[in-house]
Formats: C-alpha cells, sequence, structure tokens
C-alpha cells in the first residue's frame, strides 16, 4: 500500500523531487491554555482535503499538479523549545532547497520556528499575521516559546504586520506598532482595506494565519474563537493581492481544534490552504 499523500493527490504529484511545495504537519498543543485539541488539526485537515474537490473554480485550475510532497509528522511529546527548533531546522531545509514551505498546526506555537528560519534565509522578510490575538507576550507560563508568545520574536526582529486583531493582554501593548496593525474593528466593514496592509510589507514574506482570525460563526473549531472576525471572501481578496504582488517564502495555518460533530471547519482550512497555494502558483 503506498504512502498516504496529501489529499490523496497520484504519486506523481506527491514526491518530494517533482513536488514545488513542502506540507509540514506539526499536531502539537504543548502550550495551549483553554481549549485543547489542535494537536487533532494536522488530521482533520489532511481528512478534509482528502474529500475536497481539487479542481479550484475560480482559477480554472489544478494546482496540485505542481507537486506537493506530505513530510512526515515530527515527533511532538517534547518541550516547546525542542519543538521550536525542530521547526526551524525543517523550515530551513525545506527554504534552503527552493520549494515552498507549508505547515498545518497544532497550536499558534509551531510557527515560532518556522518564523526565525525564514528570517535568516531572507534577513528583509516579512511577516503578515492574521490572527484574533496579538500574541506578543514576552514570555508566559515560564517560556518565550508559548502560542501567547507567537509573534514577539518577529515584532523584535522583523517587519511584522498585524490583521484582524480584536484581543490582547494588557502586557502585549508596549509590542504593538501602531502603523503596522490592522485591528477587525476598523476594517471589518470597509471594502478597501487589503492594499493598505500589503504597502505595509516588503517583498519577501512569511504568512501566519491562526484560524481565530475569521469569525466564529464560519469557524468556530478554535481553542480561542473571538467575536468579531473576518470574513471568506474579503479575506481572500487580501490573500490574492497578496500573492500577485509579493512573494510568499511559506506559510503556515494553525489552531484547527476539531469538532468530530461539526466538519465545517475542517473543510474552511483544507480550501484555505489549496486556495493560498493557486494564488501562489498560477498566478
Amino acid at each position: 500500500m503506498s504512502e498516504r499523500t496529501y489529499a490523496g493527490i497520484d504519486d506523481e504529484f506527491a514526491q518530494y523531487e517533482n513536488s514545488k511545495v513542502v506540507l509540514y504537519p506539526v499536531p502539537y498543543d504543548g502550550t495551549s491554555t483553554w481549549g485543547k485539541g489542535a494537536n487533532h488539526g494536522p488530521e482533520a485537515f489532511l481528512t478534509a482535503s482528502e474529500n475536497m474537490e481539487i479542481y479550484d473554480v475560480e482559477s480554472d485550475t489544478e494546482v496540485h499538479k505542481h507537486g506537493i510532497f506530505l513530510e512526515k509528522a515530527p515527533d511532538c511529546s517534547f518541550s516547546p523549545e525542542l519543538m521550536v527548533q525542530t521547526v526551524k531546522e525543517k523550515t530551513l531545509e525545506v527554504l534552503n532547497s527552493g520549494k515552498i514551505f507549508t505547515m498545518i498546526g497544532g497550536e499558534h506555537s509551531v510557527s515560532i520556528g518556522a518564523i526565525m528560519a525564514a528570517a535568516k534565509k531572507y534577513p528583509e522578510i516579512s511577516i503578515l499575521q492574521l490572527d484574533a490575538h496579538s500574541d506578543l507576550r514576552p514570555e508566559y507560563l515560564g517560556t518565550t516559546f508559548n502560542h501567547a508568545c507567537a509573534l514577539h520574536w518577529a515584532s523584535k526582529n522583523t517587519n511584522l504586520v498585524q490583521v484582524g486583531i480584536r484581543s490582547m493582554d494588557v502586557v502585549e501593548k508596549p509590542y504593538v506598532n501602531k502603523e503596522k496593525v490592522f485591528y477587525a474593528a476598523d476594517i471589518a466593514c470597509r471594502n478597501d482595506w487589503q492594499q493598505e496592509v500589503i504597502d505595509k510589507l516588503g517583498d519577501k514574506v512569511y504568512l501566519t494565519i491562526d484560524l481565530d482570525y475569521f469569525d466564529p460563526s464560519i469557524m468556530p473549531s478554535t481553542g480561542t474563537p473571538e467575536p468579531g472576525g473576518l470574513t471568506w471572501y474579503s479575506t481572500l481578496t487580501l490573500l490574492k493581492k497578496l500573492a500577485t504582488q509579493k512573494n510568499i517564502v511559506g506559510f503556515d495555518i494553525v489552531e484547527l481544534a476539531p469538532n468530530p460533530n461539526s466538519p465545517a471547519s475542517d473543510f474552511l482550512a483544507a480550501k484555505l490552504y489549496y486556495k493560498i497555494l493557486t494564488y501562489i502558483l498560477e498566478k
């Protein structure tokens, strides 16, 4: 029996040598502090992907034919520090190979290592964060590698642009760059904000998406849902413009905490991943 492939695609499109994209599933949930279950996110995402139509109506393409290699998941029983280092090493390996690095979490701390690797490979990197929470705590519960600290390092070492923010702790305020944060309350009822976001970014971008960025009416299955989130089509407009105008070197989607009785969120995550790849590779 052949090994599992992303979305059940044919082996010819799933081999590492033939793939433009590497997908790294990281089922880590070691630092989440309220809703647990993000460790089940990668499996739910992969199952939804296997049951998703892989022809994209909007672009009239099948982006998987560019090749998507499904990497083996790492051991996720270890400390947050070792997890971050493991993800960093894998991200660097993929970026150095010239392929696009993609990752499905897991909770948001898995993004720290990927962002560090992207910044090492591309010192001028911009980080675009789509999220309900600012995640800028310098440390939380005794570690700097907590999900609540996911973007603190990026805020000090990269060009960080934050979109969809609507929740934070007071200790995070000093680390917010007011010129580069787009609060959900300010953009949710506008139709013209996407280009403003892109204009804050440099040429090379690493994209990190915490699924609680979306309104819980369309994305309830996440550890810390927040009311007042963004919608599907306004987000696709941003992502399409981003892929057209910038060089996305990698991206991750995190914080899917699946509900077995309601798979809609799993399918949103699966479709979102496929749409981003389509925008990057079929532009």
